[in-house]
């Protein structure tokens, strides 16, 4: 899978560049440059060719299309995605860990509490919680 992948990315490069290339060929465009031009032309359908070739090797693969909408059609590095998810993770792991220790402490009043107001009835629940462990 990894080298479908790196292969993928091999070509996809290979074809950046060939686009790259006709652009400055067509921008300063010169009649003697036509052979070279439609090479370059043919080379981009190959590469297109190759790269449809990996298709169904890479099709298993799962991309997010928030990749797609929120990073790369904004011109943000798609590789931020994964960067900011642990981020929202952490956060969120923040959060949720405030909520337990809030809940501890909620529990450990609520028990002294109780303890003080219902001291026979908390000793028969301890005793209860005892036995059924």
């Amino acid at each position: 899978m990894t080298s479908a992948l790196e292969n993928l990315e091999t070509q996809l490069e290979m074809f950046i560049e060939n686009v790259r290339q006709i652009r400055i060929i067509v921008s300063d465009f010169q009649p003697q440059g036509q052979n070279v031009l439609n090479q370059k032309i043919n080379s981009l359908v190959t590469g297109l060719q190759e790269i449809d070739k990996l298709r169904p090797l890479v099709q298993d693969v799962y991309v997010p299309f928030e990749v797609f909408f929120d990073y790369i059609d904004q011109d943000k590095n798609p590789q931020l995605y994964t960067k900011d998810c642990v981020e929202k993770a952490l956060a969120k792991n923040e959060e949720v860990k405030g909520k337990i220790e809030s809940l501890k402490k909620f529990k450990a009043n609520l028990l002294l509490e109780l303890y003080k107001t219902f001291p026979t009835e908390m000793n028969n629940y301890r005793a209860y919680r005892k036995d059924s462990i």
